[in-house]
């Protein structure tokens, strides 16, 4: 029946992510490579704060299985089974097999196949700004890297599983783990099923030292102990744990969270309860596997101990994407029965090991453990509530981006793109429930604000796939917001694919946002115009640089100085490519002042960097270093990686003329590695160390060897000490340790 459907996804869902307790992520730790080197932090294995228990066995077989060069290894198994948690003690122990790095992708939140790959490059570092298809620069980012990718719950998006093959073709070093519940059928894939842990043997009367054999219990007995401090295995309750750890048929999840109830009740209560509770579950969905009723069963008692206020609260969390803030857990509580109660409901939960709390840049963060989201959303939907709740999600963080968005441009830059990032996941589900709910020109409207965070982000092709799915919907939508789906979808096409067609389509939208009023969008797209001309094979250079000067003209009369100064940016170019350096540097000037005077960070890197090589170029070394540095600490500032390895290859080109060649050579490796890791290989168009480096090696090729050895081993941290001044390292402090 459609009950009987719905309860079964409902369970699916509940226990999609295995390994509830697993998932924490110890931000602060990060995964070794070659060197002791140190990832990013997005993309690093999570490390989990519990022993794993009874995966010996597993551990070695799996890693067998990567030394012996399979392209994917697949975990596959039920959920609560526990392949998330041995993904993860594989990927924490291979690093001697994948010296070049291993990545982990989590895909809980990724519901659509076009998805997998702007999700992967976000996880990888790829930076993501239109120029070249993602999968060009995933492949380009990974190839000749000996490295392991974890790509964690594949199952909701099976069908994207033929991109793998793509991607292991063109980087046939990488190796991909995934977990998924079903089978991928991909050609190079190796399957390794992952089972529960063993139980006691129910034919014999269960013994202390029976049970203290059993995987099972000894996990039972860690987690209990952790809740409740002096918790033991006794001879007592041995026989109640022997009977909870087969109720629940040997699954991770469903243990543990049993075992966090000792704090409350005994084994024998525990053991008790369950007996009582399943039959009472398993009588209207008989159809489904065993493991997974007793996981509903699990839950469903878990949460059966809470008060109704925080019973409400824990399922109206279900609407939040990975983690939150408090201050949006109060936002939604309005008219709720929790109104009021959401900083003593949040402590409760914490307190009963539903939620975690960590921080990230100084904020405390929450989020519901993954399988209990999926079951809230599962009771959301049961009682009619969830279309509500996701309503007043996606509100709550329209009116975030309202506040914060204004700021992108602006002085408070670089805090706000923190903000942003700290609620990346949640900006994310609430453009996806508004184009699925068909409040279109709101979506339109949500995405246009964030444009400059896309930028810096690199999350262009993310959008282009929300756009595109807008664009296909049969409701109406405003000429404003056909112009913002246009104008995404062309942006790519704009650097990668340059024509007539993507200067016409532009050209629409310069229309389209007049006719809607807003004629500050309008000369934002008569600039993107105007730089597709730029980027386009057969340039007209006069009609360029007329659009580039009206766009100009427009944006300072509108006060956008962001949108200004990044078109003075564009007309430099155009100088720079019609060989004219005098103007081009004149140009760049004029994009700085604007963006200075504005405090832009973002602009005065790019332009900044602009101009150093072009100074360099013509012979002012001293002026281009001055630049460089500068150009370096706000890339630094703002978490732009991009932007950090031009840096680090203009500090580069530097020491190449003043004849360092350890300090050249290092500083070009450690470029090299960053310009790998997010996919950016435009060498020829924006170098200008390689010729200088390439003249050293000729006179010093030991110093520039040595340089290049060490470098290969330096975090992005320490390459950026190498490049910078002392003085300029103690104010980054905070900001290096992202690198």
């Amino acid at each position: 029946t459609a009950e009987e459907l719905q309860d079964r996804i409902a369970d699916d869902l509940a226990t999609l992510l295995a390994e509830r307790f697993d998932e924490s992520r110890d931000e602060a730790s990060p995964v070794p490579r070659s060197g002791d080197s140190v990832e990013p932090m997005a993309g690093r294995v999570p490390v989990p704060y519990t022993t794993t228990i009874g995966r010996e066995h597993d551990l070695e077989a799996v890693r067998a299985l990567l030394a012996a060069d399979h392209r994917v290894v697949s975990l596959i198994g039920p959920g609560g089974i526990g392949k998330s948690r041995l993904a993860i003690e594989t990927a924490l122990g291979s690093a001697d097999i994948f010296p070049d790095g291993v990545y982990f992708v989590p895909l809980e939140g990724v519901l659509e196949a076009g998805l997998l790959l702007p999700t992967i490059a976000y996880f990888l570092n790829i930076r993501d700004n239109g120029e070249a298809a993602l999968e060009e620069r995933i492949a380009h980012a990974l190839a000749q890297r000996r490295v392991l990718v974890v790509l964690d719950n594949f199952e909701q998006i099976v069908d994207a599983a033929p991109l793998l093959v793509r991607l292991y073709d063109l980087a046939p070093l990488a190796t991909f783990l995934v977990t998924s519940r079903i089978v991928l059928r991909i050609r190079g894939e190796r399957v390794y099923d992952v089972g529960a842990l063993a139980t006691p043997d129910d034919t014999v009367p269960t013994s202390l030292e029976r049970a203290r054999r059993s995987t099972a219990c000894s996990l039972f007995v860690d987690r209990a102990e952790a809740a409740k401090p002096g918790f033991e295995l006794t001879e007592d309750n041995a026989r109640a744990v022997a009977d909870i750890c087969r109720r629940l048929e040997g699954l991770p999840l469903a243990i543990e969270l049993a075992a966090a109830k000792v704090r409350l009740l005994t084994p024998q209560a525990i053991a008790e309860r369950l007996e009582q509770s399943l039959p009472l579950l398993t009588a209207a969905v008989r159809d489904l596997p065993e493991r997974h009723r007793t996981m509903r069963a699990t839950i469903d008692w878990s949460v059966s101990l809470l008060p109704e206020e925080q019973r409400d609260l824990m399922e109206d969390l279900g609407v939040f994407a990975r983690r939150f803030t408090l201050e949006a857990v109060e936002a939604l509580g309005a008219g709720r029965s929790w109104d009021g109660q959401g900083i003593d409901g949040i402590t409760a939960l914490v307190d009963g090991s539903l939620v975690k709390a960590t921080e990230v840049d100084g904020r405390t963060v929450y989020a519901l453990l993954v399988v209990v989201r999926e079951y809230s959303l599962g009771r959301l939907k049961e009682r009619g509530e969830a279309d509500r709740m996701r309503a007043a999600h996606a509100d709550y963080y329209g009116s975030l981006v309202e506040r914060v968005a204004p700021d992108l441009g602006g002085r408070r830059q670089a805090g706000a793109v923190a903000e942003l990032a700290l609620e990346l996941p949640n900006l994310r589900a609430a453009e996806r429930h508004l184009i699925y709910t068909d409040r279109l020109d709101d979506a339109g409207h949500f995405a246009w604000r964030l444009l400059i965070y896309w930028w810096i982000a690199g999350f262009f092709g993310e959008v282009r796939v929300w756009m595109l799915e807008l664009l296909e919907k049969e409701a109406p939508i405003s000429q404003h917001t056909r112009a913002v789906a246009w104008f995404f979808a062309l942006w790519g096409e704009m650097w990668q694919r340059p024509s007539e067609q993507v200067v016409a389509g532009l050209g629409e939208c310069v229309r389209l946002f007049a006719e809607s009023g807003d004629a500050d969008a309008s000369a934002m797209a008569l600039a993107a115009r105007a730089t597709a001309r730029v980027q386009y094979s057969d340039l007209d250079g006069e009609k360029a640089e007329a659009e580039l000067t009206e766009a100009v003209a427009r944006l300072h009369e509108h006060g956008n100085n962001w949108a200004e100064a990044i078109t003075r940016v564009s007309l430099g170019r155009l100088a720079w490519v019609r060989g004219d350096t005098d103007a081009a540097l004149e140009r760049f000037g004029e994009a700085l002042a604007v963006s200075r005077a504005s405090g832009d960070l973002f602009t005065t890197s790019v332009g900044g960097n602009l101009r150093a090589r072009l100074n360099f170029l013509r012979g002012d070394v001293e002026a281009a270093e001055a630049e460089f540095i500068e150009t370096l600490h706000l890339s630094i500032r703002l978490h732009y990686d991009e932007g950090v390895a031009y840096g680090l290859e203009g500090v580069c080109a530097v020491a190449a003329v003043r004849g360092d060649a350890w300090r050249a050579g290092a500083l070009a490796k450690a470029a090299e590695t960053i310009r790998h890791r997010i996919g950016v290989f435009d060498v020829e168009a924006f170098t200008v160390h390689t010729p200088h480096l390439a003249a050293l090696r000729e006179s010093d090729p030991d110093g520039v060897a040595a340089g290049e050895l060490a470098g290969a081993d330096l975090t992005a941290a320490e390459a950026i000490a190498l490049a910078l001044p002392e003085s300029e390292l103690r104010p980054l402090e905070g900001a290096l340790r992202h690198w």
